[in-house]
């Protein structure tokens, strides 16, 4: 049987704010539902229904009380399953979280004169909590709250102290729900800020679709697998229990807000500051070159090429979420299991991944001349239950390398060699210099080339089978600048004169 101190601890923990327009539809009680099975790896800090295009003139934070009271009969089996510094928050805390936002749509609430409502109040207030640790907005439907509690830090703050707070926010939005979304990004260039941009309610343009949207918008048809987010598999994986029960049928696709926290799980795939690199919540990239830095900008929807289960390869910002779709879904149902039943011996838990003695969910860096090898060795790793065994995989995530749309064309190939029967050590080749360490179109050597995305996989064969990740970044160098040339300082040196 797993003791607690073997299992997986997160050392830091995101502070994370919810909006949602809860009751509009029922994804949002579906979306909150899963939240709470992970609850215990963030700082939760408010929980604000909100207006939104669907729902413009009421809020519904009684909604958000019935799932607390389902998840208030669970937690302590919750709990039996985590490790003992990573507790899940009390009810109590929970339901001191529920606020209302403006009962009104849009910009209709933003303004000097308007007062703020509870929900935007006790927004301002995590801004202005003192500390340095970035604070994630969550938007599951209109941002009017978040709009008045910056205008109100704009307008009750000196600039540089307002730039400030804004440098700590974080946010990631379900697409624009209501008029205020533009108005911030436009108002606010220096946001970090996480939305796929389209037009006015296309969301199956959105790349947060690709959780569960394949089949009622269309896109990348036979491409993902729709089997773990059908009606009967969500019956059967997800309705069950106290908190189950509270995980409403779904209206049109099931849980469209959930990638906003799914970007967060500490699972080792993701990295939270770096939207470029991909996460079980998508990828996405800067709208522009105009940032200066990590903490500000719009980031937007960006593809991935992935193989399907018809086997062709789909290329789309969907696939960003849905290739990762299997996991996590399975890691969903096995969390609801735990909800059952505190007996640790009665379910599952995730394998804690180590390489080159390193364990946590951040990513190991490495710099590696073009050309060179590195080893990687994961036998450290580990199942907490004894039972279990655990396999390992090894891929090369190209996607996160390319500047372009084009990756085969432009990302260095990793080579990979197994150096045991269970694929436990690896050799890693770099490719060489004119590869991964020449400017795309100059074709100029230079010092620091590709930054290279290594994925490793430790899954368990438990019931259901869990996965933990690992990521490894590998910074190509190339100090004797070697591998340039072929290209050309302007296009008319590439040209011929032809005497006839």
């Amino acid at each position: 049987m797993a003791t607690q101190h073997q299992l997986q601890s997160f050392p830091s923990k995101p502070r994370v704010f919810i909006l949602s327009d809860i009751s509009n539809e029922p994804d949002d009680a579906e979306s909150l539902v899963r939240y709470l099975l992970y609850a215990n790896q963030f700082r939760t800090e408010g929980l604000v229904a909100c207006t939104s295009t669907w729902m413009k003139n009421k809020v519904c934070p009684q909604d958000m009380h019935k799932i607390i009271n389902g998840y208030e009969k669970v937690v302590d089996n919750l709990n039996a399953h985590v490790h003992p510094n990573d507790p899940y928050p009390t009810p109590q805390y929970m339901r001191s979280l529920i606020k209302k936002g403006a009962e009104s749509y849009g910009m209709t609430a933003v303004g000097p004169d308007i007062p703020l409502s509870e929900g935007a109040q006790h927004l301002l207030d995590s801004i202005l909590a003192p500390t340095n640790d970035p604070l994630w907005i969550l938007c599951w439907g209109g941002t009017n709250v978040l709009a008045s509690a910056l205008l109100k830090l704009q307008t009750t703050h000196s600039p540089t102290t307002a730039a400030t707070h804004r440098a700590k926010l974080r946010i990631y939005t379900i697409s624009d729900q209501d008029d205020t979304g533009t108005w911030l990004r436009t108002t606010y260039p220096d946001l970090f800020y996480i939305c796929s941009v389209h037009g006015w309610c296309q969301y199956g343009m959105a790349a947060w679709t690709g959780i569960s949207g394949d089949a009622w918008y269309g896109f990348d048809q036979g491409g993902p697998d729709a089997s773990k987010i059908s009606a009967e598999w969500i019956r059967e994986h997800i309705q069950i229990g106290p908190l189950g029960s509270k995980y409403p049928d779904f209206m049109f696709i099931p849980e469209g807000d959930t990638p906003t926290f799914l970007y967060l799980i500490q699972n080792g795939l993701g990295v939270a500051e770096s939207p470029e690199y991909g996460s079980w919540g998508g990828r996405y990239i800067r709208t522009d070159a105009s940032g200066t830095g990590v903490a500000n900008g719009h980031f937007s929807d960006t593809p991935d090429e992935v193989v399907g289960l018809d086997g062709r390869r789909h290329k789309s910002n969907q696939a960003t979420v849905w290739r990762w779709r299997d996991a996590f879904q399975t890691d969903f149902a096995a969390r609801m299991q735990w909800s059952l039943s505190g007996d640790v011996a009665r379910a599952n838990h995730h394998p804690v991944a180590v390489v080159n003695g390193s364990v946590g969910p951040a990513p190991l860096v490495l710099e590696v001349p073009a050309g060179g090898v590195v080893r990687l060795d994961a036998r450290a790793s580990y199942d907490p239950d004894p039972e279990d065994c655990i396999t390992f995989k090894w891929y090369q995530y190209k996607d996160p390398s390319a500047t372009q749309w084009s990756v085969q064309h432009e990302v260095g190939e990793l080579g990979i060699r197994l150096l045991d029967e269970a694929g436990s050590v690896i050799e890693v080749t770099v490719p060489p210099a004119e590869k991964c360490c020449v400017e795309l179109i100059s074709r100029k050597a230079i010092a620091r080339g590709q930054l290279l995305h290594l994925i490793l996989e430790v899954k368990d064969n438990g019931s259901p089978s869990l996965i933990t990740y690992r990521r490894v970044l590998i910074q190509a160098t190339n100090e004797e600048l070697v591998g340039g040339g072929g290209g050309a300082e302007a296009i008319g040196d590439t040209m011929r004169d032809v005497i006839r």
